[in-house]
C-alpha cells in the first residue's frame, strides 16, 4: 500500500504543505551555466512533476536564478492544470539578468522580479515569495516595504526568507510587526546530518517567532546517497564535481555513512531515505525539498516519507553528528552544569 504523503500547516500561517517538497534547480531547456546542476530536460522534468503529484506532494520550489528562469517556465508548464492543486514556492535575490541592478533586494529589483516570475510560471501569484539571500546594499526597510507591497497586490500570499542571518531574521520581523507589514511565515535552510548549524542560532529563534522551515540540500549535495567514495569525489555524474558548496568534512561524512548504513538496512531503506527521514524527525522541520535529475532518484527520496526512525537510532545519528560548541554556547551550556555553576556562584 503506498504511503499517504503527510501535510503540516507552514508556520503559524494557514499553508498547508506535504512534509516532502520537490525543487526544481536542476531542471534546464538549454542552460549550460551550472552543467553538474542543470540537468533535467523537459521530458524528464515533466514526469518527475507527475511522479510528485501521484506521490501526494503539493509544494513545489523554485527560483528566478534556476538556469536563468528556464526553472521557472518549465514547472509552470509542467504543472498546467494541477495548478490550484499545489502551492509554487520561487526566490528573488541573485542575479536574473545582465544590468548592474538585477539582483539583491531592492524596490525595483523585486517588483520587477515577481511580475517576471509570473509570467514565466504562468499564473497570476505564487503561494510563497522568497527573500533567496541578504542584501547587504540595500536598506531593510526597503526590502520590507517592497515584499509587502507585492503581498497586497496579491501577487504572493506568504513570505519566507532563505540564507538569511538569524539576527537579520528577527529584526526583520520586529520591524514587519511594528509597521503593520506583512511577515515573513517561513524560512527555507540549509539543513542535513552534516549541516546542522540552523540548530545553534535559528532553530531557537524560529520557535520564538514561529517560522516554519522548509530543507534544502537535505543530501549534502549528493554525498549522503552514499554514491562517493573516499579519494573520489569528482565523478562526473555527481553534483561535487562541480558544484562544491557545502563545507563539510569530507572524513567526517565518510565516517558518518559508516553510522548509516546498518540503520538503513535494518529498515530495508537506502542512505538517502535514512538521511530525509531524520530530518523528518527534527522538531522545527516543516518540508524537506527533494531535488533530483532523473526518475530513480526521486523514486528513492519520495519513499522517506514512509520511514519511522526509533528513538535509539536517532540518538545514534544524533551523536554521530553533533556540532562542536560555539560561544556563547558553551558558556551558557557551562551554567546549567552544576560544578560550573557552583564555581562562579561561590
Amino acid at each position: 500500500m503506498p504511503t499517504i504523503m503527510p501535510h503540516t500547516p507552514l508556520g503559524q500561517s494557514g499553508l498547508v504543505v506535504s512534509r516532502l517538497a520537490f525543487g526544481t534547480m536542476t531542471f534546464t531547456a538549454g542552460n549550460a551555466d551550472m552543467p553538474s546542476v542543470y540537468k533535467t530536460g523537459t521530458a524528464a522534468a515533466e514526469a518527475m512533476i507527475g511522479r510528485a503529484l501521484d506521490a501526494g506532494i503539493t509544494l513545489f520550489d523554485t527560483a528566478d536564478g534556476y538556469a536563468g528562469g528556464e526553472s521557472e517556465t518549465m514547472l509552470g508548464r509542467a504543472l498546467g492544470a494541477h495548478r490550484d492543486r499545489v502551492a509554487i514556492a520561487t526566490k528573488v535575490g541573485f542575479r536574473n539578468g545582465p544590468a548592474l541592478d538585477r539582483q539583491g533586494l531592492s524596490r525595483r529589483h523585486i517588483l520587477r522580479s515577481i511580475d517576471e516570475s509570473l509570467t514565466r510560471l504562468g499564473t497570476d501569484r505564487v503561494e510563497l515569495y522568497i527573500a533567496h539571500r541578504e542584501d547587504p546594499h540595500t536598506p531593510l526597510e526597503e526590502t520590507l516595504d517592497a515584499l509587502d507591497a507585492v503581498v497586497r497586490a496579491g501577487k504572493a500570499l506568504y513570505l519566507g526568507v532563505s540564507n538569511w542571518q538569524p539576527w537579520k531574521i528577527a529584526a526583520a520581523l520586529e520591524i514587519q510587526r511594528a509597521r503593520g507589514l506583512a511577515p515573513f511565515t517561513h524560512a527555507q535552510m540549509h539543513y542535513s546530518l552534516l549541516g546542522r548549524d540552523v540548530e545553534r542560532d535559528f532553530l531557537p529563534m524560529a520557535a520564538r517567532y514561529g517560522l516554519g522551515l522548509t530543507v534544502w540540500g537535505p543530501l549534502s549535495g549528493g554525498f549522503l546517497t552514499g554514491k562517493y567514495d573516499q579519494g573520489r569525489l569528482d565523478r562526473a555524474d555527481g553534483r561535487l564535481s562541480g558544484f562544491d558548496l557545502l563545507p563539510f568534512d569530507k572524513a567526517r561524512g565518510f565516517a558518518l555513512l559508516d553510522v548509516m548504513r546498518p540503520i538503513a538496512a535494518a529498515h530495508g531503506a537506502s542512505l538517502a531515505q535514512l538521511a530525509i527521514a531524520w530530518l523528518l524527525a527534527r522538531p522545527g522541520v516543516s518540508s524537506v525539498i527533494l531535488g533530483a535529475s532523473r526518475m530513480d532518484q526521486l523514486d528513492d527520496t519520495i519513499a522517506a516519507a514512509g520511514l519511522r526512525l526509533s528513538a535509539d537510532e536517532i540518538a545514534a545519528l544524533d551523536t554521530a553528528t553533533a556540532l562542536a560548541p560555539v560561544y556563547p554556547h558553551w558558556f551558557i551550556q557551562g551554567l546549567a552544569d552544576a560544578p560550573m555553576a557552583a564555581a562562579l556562584a561561590g
